[in-house]
């Protein structure tokens, strides 16, 4: 019988995710060469109400047929909670490496192996073209920023909703800043925080004003916008100015 190891996941997260990757490997034992859980359902920051359960599954080959089946059970358990899972391949790990430093990094720091062997614990990402994308991703979310400042007319309200959304998506690039300047990047959002705040002199006290706004709204969200804004661009020169 196949056994699916979920010992460290959240209980909440273990078992919303549990009847949804048996169900698979049950089905599909030969296509699968590993199934990993990612994300906050391995870290204090999984909020049982509103956090999703990510995973990913590893293919031998990718086939649309597998797709097609798995189509019905992405209806079936997204309404519980579970993310549509990402696929890959080993080959597709290998070539793009390249292209995703970044995104590989978070999965390379933040995954439980749950069935079969863990290639993500050995790959290497390269410094060079990990700085390239965090330059690319930081000045794409100071330009998103600025949009979205104008397209809600400054209002308050909006604009908190445009701070809450961004420093969810600001959290990997934190981590891959650090792990730039040659430090371990903690796991938690607001260890992170503090982390990016030692590891670079920027201070980290707007970062962590708004990731507390995904919890209650803030009063003061526009010389919020602006404080988060300048030290977002201060990070960006702190990108700019490592070794290329």
């Amino acid at each position: 019988m196949l056994e699916l190891s979920l010992d460290g996941i959240t209980v909440g997260a273990s078992s919303r995710i549990r009847p949804f990757l048996t169900e698979i490997l049950s089905r599909f034992p030969d296509s699968i060469h590993s199934i990993y859980v990612t994300g906050s359902a391995l870290t204090p920051d999984f909020n049982e109400k509103r956090s999703d359960v990510n995973s990913l599954i590893m293919l031998n080959e990718m086939k649309l047929e597998f797709l097609r089946s798995l189509a019905p059970l992405g209806r079936k358990f997204g309404a519980k909670g579970v993310a549509a899972p990402i696929l890959m391949t080993p080959e597709y790990v290998s070539q793009s490496l390249d292209v995703f430093p970044m995104e590989f990094l978070e999965l390379k720091m933040i995954h439980k192996t749950i069935y079969g062997k863990d290639i993500l614990e050995g790959i290497e990402i390269e410094k060079p073209l990990l700085r390239l994308q965090c330059e690319r991703e930081i000045k794409t979310r100071l330009m998103g920023l600025r949009q979205g400042y104008i397209s809600v007319l400054g209002k308050a309200d909006k604009v908190s909703r445009i701070l809450s959304g961004s420093i969810t998506g600001c959290i990997p690039l934190f981590r891959a800043v650090i792990y730039l300047e040659g430090k371990e990047p903690p796991v938690t959002k607001a260890e992170v925080i503090n982390a990016l705040a030692e590891a670079t002199g920027v201070k980290g006290g707007a970062f962590a004003k708004v990731l507390s706004l995904q919890d209650k709204d803030g009063d003061d969200a526009l010389s919020l916008f602006e404080e988060y804004y300048s030290n977002l661009e201060s990070v960006s020169a702190i990108i700019n100015a490592l070794e290329q």
